[in-house]
């Protein structure tokens, strides 16, 4: 039996270029000779539809498309995502479910059980987990179809107390299918294959991933669909992030040597964590070429999935001849066409001469528009019109601001005149401390860099200009600063960022506590006064906007602080 995996690119809601997306796959897959053809979780919907879900008429047009693709599956299987109703009135009102179509009906239904609330999910608010399991049987072969987290509840990994593939097993199913909507972050490509290998190795049966690929918001799936036969040996691998259909016979898969028979990583409900715990490692692992290689591939999907399903065409960002904004501009151009892309160079008497030359030649470097727009006129009628109520105290962080916001007026006023969408330039390091100006750098329709470590930033220019200069290399070499003040750097206020975002990781991705970190030997008043910023800017990145998550715990939906609250402040 030969069966293909069908890696797709949904649009949540968009149930006819959904419905028609998957149809062409079945049409190709049928063409090249598969049996069955397998699509990724909730690909009738997206992923993830989220309150959506509560529409009746939005479940309503879920079943229609599953009716118009069944229409379709004359002469191959087809197995698709989609919510179910359940049956029952017991419980939640639906399914996360995975359908079996053949020669025109509904050939079998296998529902989800374990049902992540962590991060980014939040799957129990809508869905009812199944309470019982049997295989579906297609052309003589029984297979154990789970989906997604399914798979991770081995009994090896504590998250869950009901394991499917254990239910399964007492019908002796040929072959494991998992159907999965698993979101892109550079530690999680290694987790995947050590978890299908760990299930290989407990049930001795090939297993058949498919992943879906593209972004909705702020996740991106970076595909990456898999196929291993029962001894462990990977036979086909889709691309990541871009769409594939990859096919693989069943009965060659019998053969090959013991790759599931080796040392697997141990599993625990923490695994999808790197554990570093030498802090003078942690930086080369934030910055290690495959991660900041996967990180710039997500990022650029990242970019151009938002735009191209929000409908819009043009992006705007203030160029300030620093890292941030050149990072976020040269991605821009990629994902969008340099055309498409406008800077605003908007200079301050603080700015240095050499900024707005970096500023310049980057946008000569990336072949983008361009516009220079001194902001001291602005900021002196500013001055003046507070100048009878500031009286004569010092210039301070108010004055500072002042700047701040008088850019993002000024990128905004275009913005909505010409209709760009604002790209927001600010870093996870600035983020976590509170480094940036609410309604000023703040400001923004979507973060392209707030899921990336200052250190990975630097990393990721350099990666960028890997076969010729794009971003000039005095960006990547001078000593951040906002020049917002004469002198002014970064590191006047934080920690040097190599040092600070060795704290962070430990804080934000590993959620140890400030003792925890000590005792990785980094200096005491250091890591609560990291800390203490952490935690009393959280009202500012409440109200930032959709972040692009490429970490293993991003700020935003994923990570649910309180704003008032007293831990560490």
């Amino acid at each position: 039996m030969k069966i293909a995996l069908a890696q797709q690119n949904y649009h949540i809601g968009n149930f006819s270029a959904n419905t028609e997306k998957i149809i062409s796959a079945i049409k190709e897959a049928r063409k090249k000779g598969a049996d069955l053809v397998v699509f990724s979780e909730l690909s009738v919907c997206g992923y993830p539809p989220r309150d959506f879900l509560e529409f009746e008429d939005f479940i309503d047009q879920c079943y229609a498309a599953v009716e118009t693709i069944a229409k379709e599956s004359i002469g191959i299987g087809v197995i698709i995502g989609s919510p179910a109703r359940n049956p029952v009135k017991e419980g939640k009102d639906l399914f996360n479910a995975a359908w079996l179509l053949h020669e025109g009906k509904i050939a079998g239904v296998a529902y989800k059980t374990c049902l992540p609330t962590y991060d980014v999910f939040d799957e129990y608010r809508y869905f009812e987990p199944a309470y019982e399991w049997n295989v579906l049987t297609f052309k003589g072969k029984k297979i154990a179809l789970t989906i997604c987290e399914d798979m991770w509840a081995l009994s090896e990994n504590p998250l869950y107390r009901i394991c499917p593939m254990d239910q399964l097993m007492a019908q002796q199913p040929d072959l494991m299918i998992n159907i999965s909507a698993s979101p892109f972050d550079y530690d999680h490509e290694e987790d995947r294959k050590e978890v299908i290998k760990a299930n290989i190795r407990q049930y001795k049966l090939p297993m058949f991933y498919v992943n879906c690929v593209g972004s909705q918001t702020e996740i991106v799936f970076d595909g990456g669909s898999l196929v291993y036969t029962a001894a462990g040996e990977l036979v086909q691998e889709a691309k990541y992030f871009e769409e594939d259909l990859i096919i693989a016979d069943l009965e060659q898969m019998k053969v090959g040597t013991g790759a599931a028979e080796g040392p697997l990583r141990p599993l625990d409900k923490d695994m999808r964590v790197s554990k570093i715990n030498d802090p003078e490692k942690i930086i080369d692992y934030l910055t290690a070429d495959n991660n900041i290689r996967q990180i710039h591939a997500a990022l650029v999907l990242g970019i151009r999935d938002y735009f191209g399903k929000m409908g819009f065409t043009k992006a705007i960002l203030g160029s300030s001849g620093g890292i941030d904004s050149a990072v976020t501009l040269a991605l821009a151009c990629e994902a969008l066409g340099s055309e498409n892309v406008r800077a605003i160079l908007m200079p301050s008497q603080f700015s240095t001469d050499h900024s707005v030359a970096d500023a310049v030649a980057l946008s000569k470097n990336l072949g983008n528009p361009y516009d220079i727009i001194p902001i001291k006129p602005v900021f002196d009628a500013f001055v003046e019109s507070l100048a009878p109520v500031f009286g004569n105290l010092p210039f301070s962080v108010a004055e500072e601001n002042i700047q701040s916001r008088t850019r993002g007026n000024l990128v905004m006023a275009i913005s909505n005149k010409f209709g760009y969408i604002l790209l927001n330039t600010s870093n996870k390091s600035e983020l976590a401390t509170g480094y940036g100006t609410l309604y000023g750098d703040m400001a923004g329709g979507l973060s392209v860099l707030g899921d990336v470590y200052k250190m990975q930033v630097f990393a990721l220019a350099r990666y960028i200009n890997r076969e010729k200069e794009i971003i000039p290399v005095n960006i990547i070499t001078k000593p951040p600063s906002a020049e917002l003040r004469p002198g002014q750097k970064d590191s006047d206020s934080l920690p040097e960022y190599d040092v600070l975002d060795k704290v962070l990781y430990q804080y934000i991705e590993r959620r140890f506590g400030p003792d925890d970190i000590i005792r990785l030997g980094i200096d005491e008043s250091l890591v609560r006064r990291v800390l203490k910023l952490v935690n009393t800017n959280e009202y500012k990145r409440n109200q930032f906007c959709p972040i692009i998550r490429v970490s293993t715990k991003a700020f935003g939906v994923g990570r649910r602080m309180p704003i008032v609250g007293k831990y560490l402040s």
